[in-house]
């Protein structure tokens, strides 16, 4: 009986070797590639804000660019008359494209 258990044991050494890529294939296609395509699109809609765009914050925070700083830091006026200087690493795309499609077609049915 204990030579049966050895021969099943021991066939099949390629198993393991076609697992392994597969593995890292199928973790690269459903975590890494998606993760790095959206960093690509945060970095150029960061890199599009200009003067007047509204935006929203990670914190929630609404308001619109009233100017974009060199240093990589917009000015953020939240209510007429105040201003909050901001990182730009802080904006939400998400939020703030949310906000603009519901701006305009609120804009639309007037």
């Amino acid at each position: 009986m204990n030579i049966y258990l050895l021969q099943a044991s021991s066939g099949g050494g390629f198993g393991p070797l076609i697992f392994l890529p597969l593995m890292i294939l199928v973790f690269w296609l459903f975590f890494i590639r998606p993760q790095a395509k959206k960093a690509k699109n945060q970095k150029t809609f960061v890199e599009g804000l200009q003067r007047g765009d509204k935006i929203v914050t990670i914190a929630g925070i609404h308001g619109t660019i009233n100017k974009v700083n060199e240093d990589g830091t917009v000015n953020l006026e939240i209510s007429p008359g105040s201003y909050i200087k901001i990182e730009k690493s802080a904006i939400s795309m998400e939020w703030s494209n949310q906000l603009n499609k519901t701006g305009a077609a609120t804009a639309e049915k007037k």
